[in-house]
């Protein structure tokens, strides 16, 4: 069962690739969840090159229940802030074949909360 869910979302995500993509001028924000912890990446796909990323394991937002909706706000928040500091304003969202619920949603509204627009 488990795997055809996991396949289910790869090829969602795979899908949802062909469409975006990120530059130079505006890099993609991709989100990866797994069931302990939440990861977010902003990557510029012109030189395949990851510019920033926060996860809830790295040093800045370790969060005691990483799994949860207050970790995907911690890792959105830090994100941003990341971002902001590597002077990104604009980004290209990536929810890598998840739904737009959840711990997805929550980190997407915190990282437009933090300055990110997309």
């Amino acid at each position: 069962m488990a795997d055809k869910k996991v396949e289910a979302r790869l090829r969602r995500h795979r899908r949802a690739r062909k469409k975006i993509r990120g530059t130079g001028a505006r890099p993609r924000l991709s989100v990866f969840r797994s069931l302990r912890h939440i990861y977010a990446q902003i990557i510029d796909d012109d030189q395949g090159k990851t510019l920033v990323a926060a996860s809830s394991l790295s040093g800045g937002t370790k969060v005691a229940a990483s799994g949860n909706a207050d970790a995907a706000k911690v890792v959105g928040e830090r994100i941003a802030a990341l971002a902001k500091a590597a002077q990104i304003q604009t980004v290209v969202f990536d929810r890598g074949g998840y739904l737009y619920h959840g711990n997805v949603k929550v980190l997407a509204e915190a990282a437009r909360a933090g300055g990110l627009v997309f």
